[in-house]
């Protein structure tokens, strides 16, 4: 009897330690669609309406490309320092630095943005976002010079195809904007990406 008791309590401790784990290591764009889900009362009943408290309602796929952008922001933001560091090409320091600081200042608006509309943004780069970022920081200068330049072509590419979708479609005015104001930047990024790519040996 003492055996099986002290298995069960074995067996709580490890689960709750497990449970306990998994919630630390939750990913910060899951954690902000969660948090963001909870706050979007857009097909809520009237009377689960009235339990969100007095928050300001959330739109989803409002939220999701703010989460979505946010994400690749800071990813372009932490890949631009490393091309800083790494790389031994002037014009990839240069495309580093540039997207340190066009991606810091559309985060900046981003996050203001964001704040005003309720919405939940990422408090750091997904896991799979940072797992890219590590890889590419144990590369050698030459190895990372190109598959950093390769990333940016078809990350500029993804934001733009989501960023023109948000411009065309988003049901919020502020947001429209954002994405459309946004735009020439990220084109203007792909264009000196592609340069740099094509200029290779």
């Amino acid at each position: 009897m003492k055996k099986i008791t002290a298995i069960l309590i074995a067996s709580i401790l490890l689960t709750t330690q497990a449970c306990n784990n998994s919630g630390n290591d939750k990913d910060s764009v899951d954690a902000a669609n969660d948090m963001n889900a909870k706050k979007d009362t857009t097909n809520m009943s009237e009377s689960k309406k009235d339990t969100v408290a007095n928050a300001m309602s959330v739109n989803d796929d409002v939220a999701k490309f703010a989460v979505k952008a946010a994400n690749g922001g800071m990813m372009e933001v932490a890949l631009g320092k490393l091309a800083e560091q790494k790389s031994a090409n002037t014009k990839i320091k240069d495309f580093g630095r540039m997207m340190v600081k066009d991606h810091t200042d559309a985060n900046d608006k981003l996050k203001d943005l964001a704040a005003q509309k309720n919405i939940s943004l990422p408090s750091s780069i997904s896991q799979d976002d940072q797992k890219h970022i590590d890889d590419l920081n144990k590369e050698n200068a030459k190895d990372f010079d190109k598959d950093y330049i390769d990333m940016m072509v078809k990350d500029h590419k993804d934001d733009i195809d989501l960023f023109e979708d948000a411009a065309k479609n988003s049901s919020d005015s502020a947001f429209k904007n954002f994405a459309a104001k946004t735009l020439p930047t990220l084109y203007k990024h792909l264009g000196a990406a592609k340069a740099i790519e094509k200029s290779r040996p």
